[in-house]
């Protein structure tokens, strides 16, 4: 039986998954299975209420406009305040592109709001020429526990454009690529254990520092008290990423 375990919700992984984003669960639990860590997923779809303390790790992908409008509302009506708490007790929520959105105050459609969950004040509005933002892309990051900055490197397609608050801080700031709204030089939000980004394809596989970082934190333990890995495939394929993006 391991001493610790991971638990992990995965938020509507049915309709909130496209490039591949399921991916990034497959990497946690690899780096926990490696490591003598539990792990425990437990999928919550539309109509599912959720425990704010049975998780350590809340995660939210992308999706298409029609399954996120769904998502969306679900989400205000049945998961919001757990979700709420769960941050406010120190759970990590992890939403990536279209999860990104919902985390904030909105996003427009046109003539529709989509609602978000306000766990960080930021807003979202689709392009109204329609053109997106696509390409590979890499940030750099600081997080606290790690040893100076670090690159996120992933591919991002998204048609909304991103705007944070003035209170907010951005997860990064862009080396290549386009970012929240292609003008700021932000990428994602980081606000205490709330991270939202627009990099998948999947994230976690290509940055595997990130996932370690996500694993620590959300078991309260130090990044370095890991044990290490053989992390050369891992390596291979971030230097990989980072050379797609130019970087």
């Amino acid at each position: 039986m391991p001493d610790q375990t991971l638990r992990v919700c995965a938020l509507y992984p049915d309709l909130m998954n496209i490039y591949a984003d399921r991916g990034n669960m497959v990497m946690l639990e690899r780096r926990c299975s490696w490591r003598g860590i539990g792990f425990a997923l437990t999928a919550a779809g539309l109509g599912d209420e959720i425990d704010p303390e049975a998780h350590d790790l809340f995660y939210l992908g992308g999706g298409q406009d029609r399954d996120q409008q769904l998502c969306a509302q679900d989400l205000v009506d049945t998961k919001r305040d757990a979700l709420h708490a769960a941050a406010g007790r120190g759970a990590i929520v992890l939403g990536i592109c279209g999860g990104i959105q919902l985390l904030g105050d909105h996003y427009e459609l046109g003539d529709e709001r989509v609602p978000g969950i306000g766990l960080v004040d930021l807003k979202t509005v689709r392009a109204i020429d329609g053109t997106r933002l696509i390409g590979n892309v890499a940030i750099e990051v600081e997080l606290a526990g790690l040893d100076g900055p670090r690159v996120l490197a992933g591919f991002e397609n998204h048609g909304g454009r991103t705007t944070l608050g003035a209170g907010e801080t951005p997860l990064g700031r862009v080396l290549k690529g386009h970012g929240n709204d292609g003008r700021s030089g932000f990428e994602g939000v980081h606000h205490g254990t709330v991270i939202g980004t627009y990099l998948h394809g999947p994230l976690l596989p290509k940055n595997a520092w990130f996932a370690d970082w996500l694993l620590a934190t959300a078991l309260g333990v130090a990044p370095d008290s890991l044990a290490p890995l053989d992390d050369a495939l891992e390596d291979a394929a971030h230097a990989s990423a980072r050379r797609a993006a130019g970087v």
